[in-house]
């Protein structure tokens, strides 16, 4: 494990948003969602691709509260441009389970 300083970890923007928009993936490698994130007014809404069907349905992850990297460079990904990381945490067999807040927050929040 690679130690880094306070000031490191200061300039990553993990930030709350909630997802508005779930679409098919179809095009990519891995089994994915194209997701969009509110991150409030002062970030907006970005774009994101998500390996994460193992675990989540389109249905229930309307609404739900995720955290995500808003300040990396935009990747593409296939035909989709990815505006924003949303974290979570692989499993042994794969599965990714998302980084959620436990209590719903106001969108755009900084993790501190």
């Amino acid at each position: 494990m690679e130690l880094i300083d306070w000031d490191d970890f200061t300039r990553v923007e993990l930030r709350v948003g909630t997802i508005v928009e779930v679409l098919d993936f179809p095009e990519a490698r891995k089994p994915a969602w194209r997701l969009v994130v509110d991150f409030g007014p002062e970030i907006g809404r970005r774009k994101s691709s998500a390996q994460i069907t193992d675990l989540y349905g389109k249905e229930e992850l309307i609404g739900k509260q995720v955290i995500g990297v808003v300040n990396f460079p935009a990747k593409q990904i296939g035909p989709v441009r990815s505006e924003c990381l949303v974290t979570g945490f692989v499993r042994d067999d794969g599965a990714v389970v998302q980084a959620v807040p436990d209590k719903a927050v106001e969108n755009g929040l900084k993790l501190a």
